[in-house]
């Protein structure tokens, strides 16, 4: 029996998707909607040897109980908000890059004893009633020389000055 386990185990790597997903009905009794080959193998093989010598012990099933109990599991995934009657779903364009605040934000900054303040707009910025497309050219209009627009406002991330 031992040697006929093993040599259905060593097959198992060989089989296609589709027919690890029918011997997964076969030894589980219900389908699965996973396609992942090494998934299956590894399940199906579980249930193989589960089947011949036993499932978990007493008390693996005891600690995977009490585990279950101390975790805050989800069992249903959280409902969507539905939309009222009337309202209006609209997807609002952000800025790509991490590093630039949401529209609306005022980036400021002080340089040679003047305050420097940068409104984020949707396409871009305003400074001093300028619109720019980049940080950069703020800084540079601002002080006269080439700048990293981000570093320049203190918005690179840590590590990245």
């Amino acid at each position: 029996m031992v040697r006929g386990i093993e040599a259905e185990l060593a097959e198992l790597p060989s089989l296609t998707v589709g027919q690890l997903r029918e011997k997964f009905v076969e030894v589980f009794g219900e389908p699965t909607n996973s396609r992942h080959k090494d998934w299956l193998v590894k399940r199906i093989a579980w249930r193989i040897q589960a089947n011949a010598f036993g499932g978990l012990s007493e008390r693996a099933l005891a600690r995977a109980k009490e585990l279950a109990n101390e975790a805050d599991l989800r069992i249903m995934a959280p409902k969507q908000a539905k939309a009222s009657a009337g309202s209006v779903t609209k997807v609002v364009a952000c800025p790509v890059d991490s590093r630039v605040p949401p529209p609306g934000s005022v980036i400021s900054r002080d340089y040679k004893g003047k305050k420097l303040l940068v409104t984020v707009l949707v396409d871009g910025f305003e400074f001093e009633g300028e619109k720019f497309t980049s940080l950069t050219a703020i800084a540079k209009k601002a002080t006269g020389q080439h700048w990293n627009g981000f570093g320049f406002f203190g918005l690179l991330k840590e590590g990245k000055k």
